[in-house]
């Protein structure tokens, strides 16, 4: 039989280099405490597992709100809270609220820092005004800010220790990811793909917050940070970030933000992180393969420079930004040992990389798709379905999966126990019809009209457990609205996600049942997490508050007779604002107290 295995990143033993590097130290460490949660995605490996196995799948069924917390703003709620000893950190989406909560009083307010972002960033973000999370490290929390800056803040007092700004409203340019920590450097990213945005990832020093470095995601090698070990596979040459666009103003317009999800190989000593889209939508106004966007990079933290990188849809064709976390595994497949990165990509494919060397060790789709038909091992090429390109003027219909893809940012999770993955997504198709478009900075550069519909089977979403060796479903739940929460895996065998029609759920890992669900005042689209209180219990947490592009139709009161709206979302979830509204609220959950 075949067997997988995971070789925790947080629990390996720290390499010479990162002997020198007190932050990446000391979060591994922290990582390991099960008490508290000090990434949005738990650990370097972006597993999202706890080792906490307090509430499992016997007494689940028995958990209730311990306290929750409002936090007085009505957009989209993406982000998982941190708990670093007895405090919670939440941020919110604009205007970006940073609060800290005691614990040790059910809650109680510390303290509240307003970073104040500037009204304009609200105009120019693309889907919603969210904020997916914080970072800790060095006894200060960093976080990002909608108007482009990148904030530390002493977590014990709530002062600003330092504030960088990094990009313009003017051109377009948001920020909306949590950050993370390595080795004494903030790693952040752009937004605004959809804007003409040229991608960028950002190193900041986390005691002064200077930048150390930046690297394009298009352009010439000097821009990207590519220089003489840069070995990717499948493709050679120069300035591929260049030469594979039209012209300078195609790659300098062309997106590639970075905006999703980081992870870290303490032992490779490399940072991996996924690009946006191509812009614009309308293909045929960049010929070529349009490099770095839609991709996969591996770099070293603490230069930039990339080792290898990997294009998952070049040429992208359908806004399939290729951002999605990329959840690092050590797996026993075919009784070889491999160290690999596993990736759920919006084309529909899940991938499994060798992330020293970038070459695909399998790819199989993990929910309808007829854009690619297959993904050929030996080239890395996804062999298109030509029947589906778009073309301009023309409306193509019933083009599987659509932008938001097989799966966008909600990010999965992995048990150790199970060696599943668990893989909240979508089921959705569109309509696209493309057409010439200018570009006017700090405006939409889209060249395409959308509508969106549900996928196969009529319903829009799917809470899927994976196996990453047998490259096969396991179990699916069938969603009505877009899974667009985070999934939580916990060693009591339980897996917590919410829904967008306010349902808050834990399933049996092994077999996928629905052992409980709980009733939320707003849909959740936000990340859980778990944690041992000060009282030894163990907590769940999340953030309840419909939005992010799923939601838009609900957080920006759109006009659901307009199926094109919010890129297109609208026509899929027109029916949203029926079963859920506005909200932003905190709920923690815990067992109650056992009868004398």
């Amino acid at each position: 039989m075949i067997r997988s295995k995971i070789l925790w990143l947080v629990f390996v033993a720290c390499s010479g280099k990162l002997a020198d590097a007190p932050a990446s130290d000391e979060i591994v460490r922290l990582s390991r405490d099960d008490s508290q949660w000090v990434m949005a995605a738990k650990n370097y490996a972006n597993t999202r597992f706890s080792g906490l196995d307090q509430i499992n799948t016997d007494n689940v069924k028995r958990l209730r709100v311990a306290w929750t917390f409002s936090t007085g703003v009505l957009n989209g709620h993406e982000a998982a809270p941190l708990v670093i000893k007895d405090t919670m950190y939440v941020v919110t989406p604009w205007p970006n609220i940073l609060y800290a909560l005691d614990l040790k009083q059910a809650g109680a307010i510390k303290w509240v820092y307003r970073p104040n972002p500037s009204r304009a960033a609200q105009g120019v973000a693309c889907c919603d005004v969210v904020n997916r999370g914080a970072a800790y490290a060095e006894g200060k929390i960093f976080f990002n800010t909608l108007d482009n800056h990148t904030v530390a803040v002493d977590a014990t007092t709530g002062k600003e220790v330092w504030k960088t700004k990094l990009g313009e409203i003017a051109r377009g340019e948001t920020m909306t990811m949590a950050p993370i920590v390595v080795k004494n450097k903030v790693l952040v990213g752009n937004s605004g793909g959809e804007m003409g945005v040229r991608g960028w990832i950002t190193a900041l020093d986390t005691r002064s917050g200077r930048i150390l470095w930046r690297a394009y995601s298009t352009g010439p090698d000097e821009d990207v940070l590519i220089g003489p070990d840069f070995k990717p596979p499948y493709v050679s040459g120069q300035n591929l970030g260049a030469t594979t666009w039209p012209s300078e103003k195609a790659w300098q317009i062309g997106g590639g933000t970075v905006w999703g999800w980081i992870s870290y190989d303490p032992e490779a000593d490399l940072i991996y992180y996924g690009t946006s889209n191509a812009g614009p939508w309308n293909a045929v106004q960049r010929p070529g393969e349009n490099k770095w966007t839609s991709s996969v990079f591996a770099r070293d933290p603490d230069t930039g420079m990339a080792r290898w990188a990997y294009q998952w849809n070049p040429h992208d064709l359908y806004d399939y930004d290729g951002v999605n976390e990329n959840v690092l595994l050590d797996l026993n497949i075919d009784g070889q040992d491999r160290k690999v990165l596993v990736h759920a990509d919006r084309n529909g494919y899940m991938y499994v990389l060798d992330r020293l060397t970038g070459e695909i060790i399998s790819a199989e789709p993990f929910v309808y798709t007829n854009t690619v038909k297959r993904v050929d091992l030996k080239t890395g090429q996804p062999e298109l379905n030509e029947a589906k390109s778009p073309q301009l003027g023309k409306f193509v219909k019933d083009i599987c999966p659509a932008p938001p893809g097989g799966k966008d940012w909600q990010p999965m999770a992995y048990s150790p126990r199970t060696g599943h993955l668990y893989v909240p997504h979508n089921n959705l198709c569109f309509d696209m019809k493309t057409m010439e478009v200018g570009y006017i900075a700090g405006t939409p550069y889209i060249g395409a009209e959308v509508a969106m519909k549900p996928g196969p089977g009529g319903n829009r979403g799917f809470f899927t457990a994976w196996d990453p060796v047998r490259n096969q479903k396991v179990w699916e739940i069938k969603e009505d609205f877009p899974a667009w929460s985070g999934a939580l895996a916990t060693a009591g065998d339980v897996v917590f996600y919410g829904t967008m029609d306010r349902w808050f759920k834990a399933v049996d890992a092994k077999t996928g049942q629905e052992l409980w669900k709980f009733r939320t005042g707003s849909g959740v689209i936000g990340q859980p997490v778990t944690y041992r209180g000060p009282d030894d219990k163990q907590y769940v947490a999340v953030l309840a508050g419909v939005g992010g592009w799923a939601g838009a139709v609900v957080a920006g009161q759109l006009d659901t007779r307009v199926p094109y709206g919010a890129l297109g979302f609208v026509g899929a979830t027109k029916d949203l604002p029926e079963v859920t509204g506005e909200g932003g609220t905190l709920y923690v959950f815990a067992l109650p107290e056992e009868s004398p």
